[in-house]
């Protein structure tokens, strides 16, 4: 990874950390998504952008692997998404083989426009729901 790329993940994961998330975790009708920690075993709640389709949601991590939520999907895929104020359970799955700005393109232009532009690994998360 280059010093920029680098740099960059630092940033924008520590005021992701620090201020976003809990900026944003507030908001009564962000969405949400939910993971169990892989260490602590404790819930772990992330704000993100996404879309729900029929009965699947979809989302674009930013920074792929990396992201703890991400580490915390493959030590346990079972997860919970707050969509519309409503919380969903489901199991989640990553997809290294789907294309992720094709992704970006059917979700909320807001969020795909941050994870374009502030992501260093882009990585596709599908999310069935009802499971």
């Amino acid at each position: 990874m280059s010093r920029f790329t680098e740099f960059r993940f630092k940033a924008a994961t520590t005021f992701q950390r620090r201020i976003g998330n809990p900026v944003t975790r507030r908001l009564p009708f962000q969405t949400l998504l939910e993971t169990t920690g892989r260490t602590s075993g404790l819930p772990r709640v992330t704000p993100l952008g996404g879309r729900r389709i029929g009965n699947e949601f979809w989302l674009v991590s930013e920074f792929g692997e990396k992201s703890q939520y991400v580490r915390n999907i493959k030590a346990n895929p079972r997860v919970r998404v707050r969509v519309g104020g409503r919380w969903h359970v489901g199991t989640a799955h990553l997809l290294p083989d789907d294309d992720p700005i094709a992704r970006l393109r059917t979700l909320p232009k807001v969020n795909s426009t941050g994870v374009r532009t502030m992501g260093t690994n882009l990585l596709t998360v599908r999310v069935d729901l009802g499971e």
